[in-house]
């Protein structure tokens, strides 16, 4: 096999992705044993609480597009013959995206199925070698450039749900600051300086790039300067970057005022990241796998329903989870939790990717980088 070495950014370290984590995994980093060949057909049925709108189209990309759900604690739960212990690897455990495992595990929704779930703190280049030897079962990630350069070197590493996908009154994403004479729809961001605590390797990548298109930039036409999480809203306000890419709840502190505009964020209706599977889920042991997202689909069906953030209740329980403050939540509005993953993301992924200059060689083919049949298996879907 041909090592492939790609530089490329991840929260403010330079990686070299790809030869490097494959010397830590060569042992399963061989196409000939993925889970495309291992893998056998498994029966479906039909899954009680879980109807027609458990499932919805892929190919439909509609910001209006209603997330998948079943019925209040559906799909039932269906606890394995023989418990099985599972970590799950996660960048971090104060994000309210994560907030679905964490409950799962607080609720008991994991052990119902016969798991024994650990949430494991790795940022993805960490966690993403041992995913692929099977040190680790999952991830809860995203499809990011060392990810895709990964799967482009040999791991057996999928992208089997989505996580979420933003609500239309969220406005987290790219802000401008605007200069005299200038509004949303009149700015031009070819030679701007952005400044962002997201890599160029990461999902954002993308929106930022149809975000940037629009105003006449593209992300081959702008500078980039990575900030501390502190540094960048300062660096917006001060004219040290001339835009700047602001996550939840930040973006709130600019909301209003007329001396910025939000250009656009990550496109509603298409979660961007969620749930990565290697080896021991995808091949060796899927009923394990289903068992997880069944457990994940059930945990979102049953306490992240609509605008659950209009349950006072709700949200101080979800701030001791996360261990942040209530008024940080209420800040925001709710997610839109969405276990589903939409065609063609992951080649959008790349493209905008490429264009950041971040990966090298062909696009990966949906086939070997998305798995939609465990959740589908999960809420019983015949696809």
């Amino acid at each position: 096999m041909r090592t492939r070495y790609v530089r490329t950014t991840y929260l403010g370290t330079t990686l070299l992705t790809v030869g490097a984590l494959l010397l830590g995994a060569t042992s399963c980093a061989k196409n000939d044993t993925s889970s495309d060949t291992a893998a056998k057909p498994r029966a479906i049925k039909a899954v009680a609480g879980c109807g027609k709108g458990s499932w919805t189209d892929p190919a439909d990309r509609s910001a209006d597009r209603e997330p998948a759900r079943c019925d209040k604690g559906a799909p039932t739960p269906q606890k394995l013959s023989k418990p099985r212990k599972l970590t799950i690897a996660t960048g971090t455990l104060s994000a309210e995206y994560v907030a679905p495992l964490e409950m799962a595990v607080k609720k008991g929704e994991f052990k119902k199925e016969g798991l024994d779930v650990k949430l494991k703190v790795l940022p993805t280049p960490d966690a993403l070698p041992l995913l692929a030897k099977g040190d680790i079962d999952a991830q809860w990630a995203a499809p990011e450039a060392a990810v895709m350069n990964g799967i482009l070197g040999g791991f057996d590493i999928k992208w089997v749900s989505g996580n979420f996908s933003p609500d239309p009154k969220s406005k987290s994403g790219l802000w401008v600051r605007l200069k005299k004479g200038q509004s949303a729809d009149r700015v031009r961001m070819s030679g701007k300086k952005m400044g962002t605590l997201i890599g160029k390797g990461s999902v954002a990548s993308y929106p930022m790039n149809i975000a940037l298109k629009e105003h006449g930039g593209g992300l081959d036409k702008i500078q980039f300067q990575q900030l501390g999480s502190a540094d960048v809203l300062t660096g917006l306000q001060n004219g040290g970057v001339d835009s700047a890419w602001l996550l939840d709840p930040i973006w709130r502190k600019v909301d209003g005022d007329k001396r910025y505009a939000f250009l656009g964020g990550q496109p509603q209706g298409e979660p961007l990241g969620g749930m990565l599977f290697g080896p021991n889920l995808l091949s060796k042991d899927p009923d394990a796998g289903v068992a997880l997202l069944r457990a994940y689909i059930r945990t979102v069906n049953t306490y992240f329903q609509g605008d659950y953030k209009k349950d006072p209740a709700f949200v101080a329980e979800l701030a001791r989870l996360l261990k942040t403050d209530k008024k940080v939540l209420e800040e925001t509005p709710s997610l839109r939790m969405d276990w589903e993953i939409r065609s063609g993301t992951t080649d959008r992924l790349q493209a905008a990717y490429k264009a950041a200059g971040v990966s090298e060689g062909d696009p990966l083919p949906e086939s070997k980088t998305v798995n939609r049949k465990l959740y589908e298996e999960a809420v019983g879907h015949k696809s």
